[in-house]
């Protein structure tokens, strides 16, 4: 399962506000995530309702890319991201 992820700047994003991003399997969106203008503070938020724990250090342990490459969500990301709609599927 391949995860795509978009920044999300709908909103206009404020200087010290959070980033904020969409997060797909394939076409269908399926969570958003967000975190701090330092990447400090950050979470996970499944379209089910689901708010996830955060099992990283940094934001850049999720996301990966970024500048001149494409953002990516990381593999250690994508495979927790897969547990989590595995287990609410489960439930």
């Amino acid at each position: 399962m391949a995860f795509r992820i978009e920044q999300d700047d709908s909103d206009g994003r404020e200087s010290f506000g959070p980033y904020t991003y969409r997060i797909y399997d394939g076409d269908r969106l399926i969570a958003r995530f967000w975190h701090d203008y330092r990447g400090d503070d950050h979470g996970i938020d499944l379209l089910v309702g689901t708010k996830l724990d955060w099992p990283f250090g940094r934001f850049f342990e999720f996301v990966g890319g970024g500048g001149p490459e494409p953002l990516c969500v990381t593999e250690r990301g994508a495979s927790y991201l897969q547990s989590c709609l595995a287990a609410h599927r489960d439930a």
